[in-house]
């Protein structure tokens, strides 16, 4: 049943992949909208959306989805935000607030602003939750809890609309912070973009290698390849449009790595015993932080979720 006061009557989720079914989920779950609009182009992934009975309403049309919504957010790759604001932009009514989830944001900005109507409010957003499955079977309504969305508001937000869709966020479980774009995209790119591309780059030598890697995999690097096993489309297109931040994260690290190197190949044993212990302390202070649990295989099993129909 619906709570009696949902903060939107109505939402359009466009793209229902990892991010957007457990937008579903936790909306359904929670009655935080009256009605729920699923596009995606897929005419697969749509059908098993309806399977799943995650939304009101489906289509493969965005303009139709977003007609008469009052929050509308974009959950595809950021490469393909641009054209999603195009196509939907003759369709959103004022007063509504659009928003998306893109792991980029100056990027995301400078592609839907320009298309953005007067009188409807721009949010750029980005939860920082996830996981390496995607598709609308892989959500969860308990993705977002205690995780951080955060805000990248552009000039002239409407504080009231950047209100109603921070408290949008906390009822779906997560934390709330604002920060300007490029310090967004720089802070992403060391947190998250660059353990990807690490992962992705350790993954493929040990395949250039033929090394036994997946036979002996219960070692550090199964868990590089949980990473590695993320969406490529999304990672291509996230590595392309943060690309400045990415580079200068991947020199700073190389720099690091070069040091590292040394202290090897000189038998440097304190300046390798002091580097573990103090990134030893930065894995306690995340999970003093809520943001993982201390259990076998990083709480991986501890934190399965099933797939809910």
């Amino acid at each position: 049943m619906l709570k009696s006061m949902s903060p939107f009557e109505k939402i359009a989720l466009v793209g229902i992949g990892l991010i957007g079914s457990s937008l579903a989920r936790v909306i359904r779950r929670d009655g935080l909208a009256r009605h729920v609009a699923i596009s995606t182009r897929s005419q697969t992934t749509l059908a098993r959306a309806r399977e799943l009975g995650l939304g009101s309403s489906y289509t493969t049309d965005a303009k139709e989805a977003v007609r008469d919504a009052d929050l509308i957010i974009v959950s595809v790759p950021v490469g393909s935000s641009g054209a999603v604001a195009e196509e939907i932009a003759p369709a959103l009514k004022k007063g509504a607030i659009l928003t998306d989830v893109g792991s980029t944001k100056a990027s995301v900005i400078a592609q839907m602003q320009p298309y953005v109507p007067d009188g409807v409010h721009f949010i750029p957003g980005h939860p920082l939750a996830g996981t390496e499955k995607s598709g609308p079977d892989a959500g969860f309504a308990d993705l977002f809890d205690n995780r951080w969305c955060i805000f990248t508001p552009v000039p002239d937000t409407d504080p009231e609309a950047l209100e109603r869709l921070s408290e949008f966020w906390r009822r779906c479980g997560a934390n709330i912070d604002t920060m300007d774009p490029q310090h967004h995209d720089m802070t992403l790119a060391i947190v998250s973009h660059l353990p990807h591309i690490i992962a992705y780059n350790i993954v493929g030598t040990a395949d250039d290698l033929q090394s036994e890697a997946i036979k002996y995999s219960a070692s550090g690097f199964r868990d590089f390849t949980r990473l590695a096993a993320s969406d490529p489309t999304m990672w291509r297109d996230v590595c392309l449009h943060n690309r400045d931040a990415i580079l200068e994260m991947l020199g700073r690290f190389s720099e690091d790595l070069a040091s590292l190197q040394r202290a090897i190949r000189w038998g440097d044993g304190e300046k390798l015993f002091d580097l573990f212990t103090r990134t030893r302390a930065v894995r306690r202070s995340i999970i003093e932080a809520g943001q993982e649990i201390d259990a076998p295989d990083f709480g991986r099993q501890a934190v399965e979720h099933p797939v809910k129909s």
